[in-house]
């Protein structure tokens, strides 16, 4: 593992108690739509799992095995410790399983901290099993170049390990590229509480001006894209759109 993957999971690892209390992980009818797309499979796999959260709704619509990867042991021990899941510490770019292991993978709110996403898709579509479905979700930035500039610049202020978002275009073609056929795509958007939302995360008080100030001086269309509200002089929240995908292995 690289040393800025290993930051990225210290990081994480550190805040595997605030996301597992965290409602934008722990709820959402985004999670139960994921676990009912991998509901008749037999052996799944959440990469990423980060607090556990969708490996444990997978578990609960009946999966019989169920393994939580993620490259934070602490978040690995918090999803076995919540769940009734088998937890494995793993690289979603390098994953240590065989070909074929599984025939339903998910990935939730995690790609947009992958160095290389490319590598990622090609490691689901090798350990999934040819029919097997991915149950896919993360953040996506929109086709506009402008708009995503200004989405990507304020994640990675407001946290370090983002990489990117991309648009689903995007994801789109990097499935279809690696032989998974896209069967479903769903898009909307998540309202996130600014406090919270730069809480999770420790932003410094001198960050959380300098956040407070580009959504302030953001321009028209990114102020109605991502509904930016601000309550006076304070910031309240803004939506961040997401993408949900279905893709099965050809």
């Amino acid at each position: 593992m690289s040393d800025e993957k290993r930051r990225t999971a210290d990081h994480f690892g550190g805040a595997a108690e605030s996301y597992f209390e965290s409602e934008v992980h722990r709820l959402g009818e985004d999670r139960q739509t994921l676990a009912a797309w991998c509901r008749d499979a037999t052996r799944a796999l959440d990469i990423a799992t980060g607090a556990g959260h969708t490996a444990g709704a997978i578990a609960e619509v009946g999966v019989s095995e169920v393994v939580a990867a993620d490259a934070a042991p602490q978040m690995v021990a918090t999803a076995v410790r919540e769940y009734p899941v088998t937890g494995v510490v793993a690289d979603a770019e390098r994953l240590p399983f065989a070909d074929d292991s599984f025939d339903a993978v998910a990935c939730r709110i995690a790609a947009h901290h992958f160095p290389d996403p490319e590598a990622f898709v090609t490691e689901v579509a090798r350990v999934l099993e040819p029919g097997g479905v991915l149950a896919f979700e993360d953040n996506v930035a929109p086709e506009d170049g402008d708009l995503a500039d200004f989405l990507n610049g304020v994640e990675r202020l407001r946290d370090p390990t983002h990489v990117e978002l991309y648009p689903v275009s995007q994801w789109r073609t990097w499935f279809e590229d690696a032989g998974l056929s896209v069967e479903t795509v769903e898009t909307a958007k998540l309202t996130l509480e600014f406090d919270p939302w730069t809480e999770r995360t420790g932003v410094s008080p001198e960050d959380r001006d300098e956040l407070e100030r580009r959504f302030r001086a953001a321009s028209t269309a990114a102020t109605e894209m991502f509904e930016i509200e601000f309550d006076g002089e304070s910031m309240v929240s803004f939506a961040n759109p997401k993408g949900l995908i279905r893709a099965r292995r050809r």
